[in-house]
This record gives C-alpha cells, structure tokens and sequence, in this order.
C-alpha cells in the first residue's frame, strides 16, 4: 500500500530529474526532501542499503548544489557538462567493484536484510553516479539507467509498485537526460 510519504518523495523525485536534465540547481534541494521521504519508505520495507543511500544523497546533494551555483571568475558557471576520461572510467570501474561487495556484506552482517547483494548493487551504483552527476559529467546518465533498471527489479520484489513506476521513468529520464545533455555538449563545442 502505497503511504503519503512515498506519493511525496514519487512526485518531489519526478522534480528533481526533470530539473537535473535541465542542468536548474533547484534539483539540489528537490534531492534533499526527496530522499528523506525515500529514507523512510526503503527502511519500512528493510532495504538498508537504499535507505541509508538516501541520507548519503541528501548529504551529497548539498555539496552538488554548492558544486553547480559556483561561478568561475567571468561570473559563469565554474561546471559546464564534459565528459569522462579513459582513467576516469577505470575510476568509475574500480569504485563500483570496491563499493558493492563492501555494502553488501555489510547489509548481509548487521541488518537482516533479504536482499543484501540485490540492494548492494544499485546503492553502490547511485554513490557513483550522483559523483559523476554533481561534477556534470554526462556519463552520469549512463550509470543512472543501469541504476534504474535494476531498481525497477528490486522494488517490484518488495511491492513497492509506486516506486516501480518511478523508477520506470527515471529508467527512460536517464535515456532523455542523456540526448539533453549530448545536445548541450555539442552546444558548449561550437
């Protein structure tokens, strides 16, 4: 059953990605409220990695919102969307491969979670991809699909049917953030 919780952190979330995509610095605060709701519905339904995920988020979300109000010394923004490099890409390799089995295992020993390795996954996704999106790089939208996609899986498994059809769209915003962002790319080169 769905709570007033979940319809507010669905409805904030939705927010936050459309101004994400739109590269507006109000999806920083939409971050914050959004994922205090979503602390509360993971943790009902004993997804602790996801919940614990989500004060990491609003944490982080603090430091990207002060990462995309900074101006450079032409008072433009100091953050224009780039792109990874190679050594970059191992970075994002090897975090991801270090972050999922130290989370799960920690779900597995210190919560009674039915799903560790399952939630562990996606969590360790997130960390990286909300780093890639608060130093916009575009990339961010990839690992932000994957993430998507198997959080679609997991929250089906645990009922959690409104955050199904959000996940579901952020599935597909992670696609249209994705072109946005190739577009404004192309934009910045000319």
């Amino acid at each position: 059953m769905m709570s007033p919780i979940e319809v507010a952190g669905f409805v904030l979330s939705l927010a936050m990605v459309v101004c994400s995509i739109r590269e507006l610095h109000w999806s920083w605060p939409l971050a914050i409220i959004s994922s205090l709701l979503y602390f509360f519905v993971f943790k009902d339904s004993l997804l602790y990695g996801e919940a614990g995920l989500q004060l990491v988020f609003a944490a982080l979300a603090f430091w990207g919102w002060r990462q995309w109000l900074r101006k450079g010394d032409d008072a433009q923004p100091a953050l224009v969307i780039q792109r990874l490099s190679a050594r970059g890409w191992i970075g994002v390799l090897l975090a991801s491969a270090a972050l999922w089995p130290a989370l799960a295992l920690a779900l597995q020993h210190f919560t009674d979670s039915d799903v560790a390795w399952w939630d562990a996954l996606p969590t360790a996704l997130s960390l990286v991809g909300q780093a890639l999106l608060g130093r916009k790089y575009i990339e961010n939208w990839l690992v932000w699909l994957v993430v998507n996609t198997l959080s679609v899986a997991l929250f089906a498994y645990k009922g959690l049917w409104l955050t199904v059809v959000l996940y579901a769209l952020f599935t597909a915003m992670s696609v249209w953030g994705w072109r946005a962002w190739q577009k404004s790319l192309r934009q910045q080169a000319v």
